[in-house]
């Protein structure tokens, strides 16, 4: 029986893949430079932070993860990513809607080594409508088809102002339901 190439499986897993040390990125595949749009040289030895619509996003997301990732080693959401650009068609600043899933080497540190998958659920269309990052978090959310109750715990926000949020996201996306809202997030 031959061995499995595992760094030849890595490189051309169908979804993006990343090895990570402090945030930083040390090893991406093929898959994250066609989701980004960039080359590895531009990925390798940088922050996740320059993949985010800003810093604050990739700050606050970062803290929310933590506790996930300290209990269970393990943490997934949708979120809002930036492309790159340049490469495969991607235009640099678009904004998308990208599955991350990622498990951490370290529980109790759990940012100092870790693997991540992305993907993109935006089928490479950007984002349409202007958000604010409370929106983009409130859309997240949403996504995963929680409640603005539910929601409100997971910011630590009441749920009336997850509800002014999502009534924006509504008329934002003209959504007449939650479902129809949830569609075109991912529709982009």
């Amino acid at each position: 029986m031959q061995e499995i190439d595992y760094r030849l499986a890595f490189e051309h897993a169908p979804v993006g893949m990343v090895v990570s040390r402090n945030r930083t990125i040390v090893a991406c595949n093929e898959r994250v430079c066609e989701i980004f749009g960039a080359t590895p040289s531009a990925l390798v030895g940088h922050s996740f932070s320059i993949l985010y619509p800003s810093v604050a996003e990739f700050e606050r997301i970062g803290k929310r993860m933590e506790p996930f990732l300290n209990a269970s080693g393990r943490y997934a959401d949708n979120r809002m990513m930036k492309r790159l650009g340049g490469l495969h068609g991607a235009r640099a600043g678009e904004t998308f809607w990208c599955h991350v899933t990622g498990h951490a080497m370290n529980r109790a540190a759990p940012h100092e080594a870790g693997i991540w998958t992305f993907d993109d659920l935006g089928s490479r269309r950007a984002v349409k409508a202007e958000l604010t990052p409370r929106e983009r978090e409130v859309a997240a959310q949403v996504m995963r088809g929680l409640t603005s109750k539910e929601i409100g715990k997971a910011l630590g926000i009441s749920h009336r102002t997850v509800e002014l949020h999502r009534a924006r996201l509504m008329r934002k996306y003209a959504a007449a339901t939650t479902a129809e809202l949830v569609q075109k997030l991912i529709a982009g």
